[in-house]
């Protein structure tokens, strides 16, 4: 895929499966603590009714369906986003679609019990601590990926990636291609007739051009009749 449009970010995996397409509407930046950055921050956000600026205020923020994204700066050590009983309250009570942390979870044990997906740099026993809240819902980084409000996150199992939304029908329309070219691949290899060459990355034959041709269209029509029925 593209990658000016599909931007892609590696990290642990806490659950084998699939984080779908989802909005990042809730997103969270921190930094190494500065007393006297943080002493304004906390000051501002009094006056904005909020008691304590904390990572757990931006959490009591998680709406339904929301991806919580968190720039923890890859911090190990008292870089643990949530435990156990906070990954709780996003999955059962905020009802949060998932979550990717550039920093640590911990509890593990614990976390594995509860079915919502986690990407995360680390896994560390401490307590967060030493960082401060710099924004909620603002640009953040992700790795080496900026990540905007209201990108779509993906997650699978070698990594997350992060879809702008104007791009998301070129995005999809790219993936049905792909999967419809190795799907198409695989039944020609387990016919057992080719060479892998004459088939990946693309057919030398010219008839089978043509036919390989003729499948995509049909799987692609398809594709958009399900779509348009749903």
């Amino acid at each position: 895929m593209n990658q000016r449009v599909v931007f892609r970010f590696w990290m642990e995996v806490l659950f084998l499966c699939f984080l779908a397409a989802i909005p990042s509407r809730a997103q969270v930046a921190n930094m190494p603590l500065r007393s006297d950055v943080d002493d304004v921050a906390e000051a501002k956000a009094k006056g904005r009714g909020i008691t304590r600026l904390t990572n757990q205020a931006a959490i009591d923020m998680v709406q339904p369906g929301d991806v919580l994204v968190v720039d923890l700066f890859g911090k190990k050590v008292n870089g643990t986003i949530v435990g156990d009983n906070l990954f709780y309250y996003l999955a059962k009570a905020a009802h949060a679609a998932g979550l990717v942390v550039d920093g640590s979870i911990r509890d593990l044990d614990g976390i594995s019990e509860i079915e919502m997906p986690a990407y995360y740099r680390h896994a560390d026993p401490t307590p967060i601590g030493n960082v401060m809240l710099t924004g909620i819902n603002i640009p953040i980084r992700i790795g080496n990926t900026t990540v905007m409000p209201g990108d779509l996150v993906v997650g699978d199992r070698e990594g997350v990636y992060f879809i702008p939304p104007q791009f998301v029908k070129s995005v999809l329309d790219q993936a049905d291609e792909i999967h419809i070219h190795d799907e198409w691949t695989k039944k020609k290899f387990a016919e057992g007739k080719y060479k892998s060459s004459e088939i990946y990355p693309s057919p030398s034959d010219p008839k089978l051009q043509q036919e390989y041709k003729e499948y995509l269209k049909k799987e692609l029509e398809e594709i958009a009749k399900k779509r348009k029925a749903q």
